[in-house]
């Protein structure tokens, strides 16, 4: 992972049937052609388990990147019906994995479920997107920073799984609201947890820090100012190949 390169990722959550590969054809035509530019940052896009390796066969030595949205908390095979291991994930080509959204976490994914699936995707070489995110009670009570350093150290338990992985940070009360943080919240959150991971991981490296939450075509604009953003968890506007690209034109600008 380089150092100055910034994450385009999109999450499409329950959404895409195999026609949908245009949309991700038509990304793919345009980071192509953005010659300017497309050394500077990767696309990942998460579609569902269903189209997981049809897609990873089509764009398998292209330049997108395609993810899974999440996988089962116990590896190889096993008597877990409608469940899909790490294993299985990447046995289908796939080497990234979104991990512990606030969606699946409401669902009762817990800190220790979240550690195992961590630790398994890691051992499968998968490179992970690990969302975190406070409430808005958490938000109103002011312990914004307190919850996230929790979600942190509760789910990463060894130093080396850094290598592997990405950091979303998705307040809950921003994903799909239209609201995000001020600029100088963001950048100081950001700050603040770079912080705490290289001091409780003794760590010199920064972790990569991605922003989502309402992402699109007006407000990456103010995100751009964010030096120690290195990229953006992107929701509803990665279903339209528009909205997608206007994300990333707008943030070159």
């Amino acid at each position: 992972m380089g150092k100055d390169m910034r994450y385009f990722i999109g999450n499409w959550k329950m959404f895409g049937i195999p026609s949908s590969i245009k949309i991700i054809n038509r990304i793919n035509q345009y980071y192509l052609k953005d010659k300017k530019n497309n050394n500077k940052y990767k696309i990942v896009i998460a579609p569902p388990h269903t189209l997981l390796e049809s897609f990873s066969n089509k764009f398998k030595n292209k330049s997108i990147i395609i993810s899974a949205q999440n996988c089962y908390e116990k590896d190889f095979y096993g008597a877990y019906t409608g469940s899909i291991s790490p294993f299985m994930i990447r046995k289908v080509g796939i080497k990234y994995i979104i991990i512990g959204h606030s969606e699946n976490r409401a669902n009762g994914e817990t800190d220790k479920i979240l550690k195992e699936k961590i630790s398994l995707a890691v051992k499968n070489n998968i490179n992970i997107i690990f969302c975190i995110g406070e409430n808005k009670k958490h938000k109103a009570k002011k312990l914004t920073i307190k919850v996230l350093k929790k979600q942190i150290s509760k789910a990463i338990i060894n130093k080396n799984f850094l290598k592997k992985i990405l950091i979303a940070y998705e307040p809950v009360w921003s994903i799909g609201s239209g609201k995000t943080p001020s600029t100088e919240e963001l950048t100081k959150n950001v700050k603040l947890l770079k912080q705490f991971i290289k001091k409780r991981y003794k760590t010199r490296k920064d972790v990569k820090f991605l922003y989502g939450g309402s992402v699109d075509s007006k407000s990456i604009k103010n995100f751009k100012s964010i030096q120690k953003l290195d990229g953006f968890l992107i929701g509803g506007a990665s279903k339209s190949s528009k909205k997608f690209i206007d994300i990333i034109k707008n943030f070159y600008k």
